[in-house]
């Protein structure tokens, strides 16, 4: 039955619970408002890896070394393909030269700190230390048919957020684009090594042959993508790269997601490339937003979704909104009425909702909606004609799901 039926007595009786934060101080102005943080702060940047160069740097610096070009893609080969910076498994190069070249083209930039793996073996978090020290999170994720990683593109977020647990310590500096490839490099070494369990497809019954490395990559880890902008798109396109100039995956199996950043959303559809772009709208009203997402303070919810709506007119391709659903914060029934509204006026087929049950803690404001009040809001937007999905939420137990990356050892 639709949910459009419920009694306006059950809706107007919902409370609406104000945002505000638990267990820490949220950073505020001078003014008192929440300190937004655009800019890396000055710090020591991580040595420049291979991943960080084009093929054609890559053969201008192997020739500085002495050697000729083409050994830099036998070096991008074992990088991209094979996963290893190991010496010793490069029987394709000199000998006397293996360690040299090593050396110079992968400066360890992750080490990994500690691993969480959840019962059934199909999700993994890794903890990560920086060459500074500083620590990142990313999460791999087996579904029938694909792998994903969720990736993280900064150290600590600037954003501000009250429900977001990254966004507690501030920002202490983007990550290089190398950094931000090497957590998928190392991801599918450890697939490759047989160390992500869960279901696959079965080939015996045509369900074809299932994927043995990371196939869909979300940057929904630590940090706001469009924040680094520059080093997100250079590893975008290094994703992309036909091998050996990078891994040669599909763009349409890549995400960027922001909170709203609109001079930057309006210069992705310039970088040609056909990625699905996401939206964290989490409320469709300026005066909730303003408190749950203080970006909103800039720009404006009509103002990110007319950024939206342009990259799809530019692109064609269709945009992803996310919609974290707190409990009588956000989830109520005439929200998901104005959120229809707002995307309607737009036009049709341009958007997509994706809802997301908030990861619960015990005794806190931030809790998931009730499933009934979660089935409602779903409902109503499908009725609306806005194709809807309730997004399944992975890595709870190992605190690895939407909003939970905290890098903590």
């Amino acid at each position: 039955m639709s949910s459009q039926k419920t009694s306006p007595q059950v809706i107007s009786d919902r409370p609406q619970v104000r945002p505000a934060t638990e267990g820490w101080n949220q950073a505020v102005t001078a003014e008192g408002r929440p300190l937004l943080q655009f800019k890396s702060p000055r710090v020591k940047q991580p040595p420049v890896h291979l991943a960080d160069l084009t093929l054609a740097e890559r053969q201008e610096k192997m020739k500085e070394l002495g050697l000729p070009a083409f050994r830099a893609k036998q070096l991008s080969t074992h990088y991209f393909q094979h996963y290893t910076t190991d010496p010793e498994r490069m029987s394709d190069l000199p000998k006397e030269r293996r360690a040299e070249l090593a050396e110079a083209f992968f400066p360890k930039l992750l080490t990994e700190v500690k691993r969480l793996t959840t019962d059934k073996g199909d999700t993994i978090k890794f903890l990560w230390r920086l060459f500074d020290g500083s620590l990142v999170e990313s999460v791999l994720m087996r579904y029938t048919g694909r792998i994903t990683l969720c990736v993280s593109s900064q150290c600590g977020c600037g954003m501000n957020c009250p429900f977001c647990a990254t966004g507690q310590a501030g920002l202490t500096r983007n990550m290089s684009t190398a950094e931000i490839l090497d957590q998928i490099v190392q991801a599918n070494r450890v697939i490759a090594e047989g160390g992500l369990g869960g279901k696959r497809r079965n080939k015996d019954a045509g369900e074809g042959a299932d994927a043995e490395r990371v196939t869909n990559i979300v940057f929904m880890g630590m940090g706001e993508p469009l924040a680094n902008y520059k080093r997100v798109m250079n590893a975008v396109h290094r994703m992309v790269d036909e091998a050996p100039e990078g891994l040669g995956m599909s763009a349409r199996g890549i995400t960027v997601s922001t909170v709203g950043l609109v001079p930057a959303i309006n210069k992705l559809a310039d970088e040609n490339l056909p990625f699905t772009f996401a939206l964290s709208l989490h409320a469709p009203d300026d005066e909730l937003r303003d408190e749950l997402i203080p970006v909103n303070s800039r720009w404006k919810v009509d103002e990110a979704l007319d950024a939206a709506y342009g990259y799809y007119q530019r692109t064609g391709r269709r945009v992803s909104i996310e919609y974290a659903l707190i409990k009588d914060m956000n989830d109520h029934a005439w929200r998901a009425d104005l959120l229809a509204k707002k995307l309607n006026k737009r036009g049709r087929g341009w958007v997509h909702v994706n809802p997301i049950p908030l990861n619960p803690t015990p005794g806190s404001i931030w809790t998931s909606s009730d499933a009934d009040v979660t089935r409602e809001f779903v409902d109503r937007l499908n009725d609306a004609g806005i194709p809807t999905t309730l997004r399944d939420t992975r890595g709870k137990e190992i605190d690895g799901a939407c909003g939970q990356l905290a890098a903590a050892e």
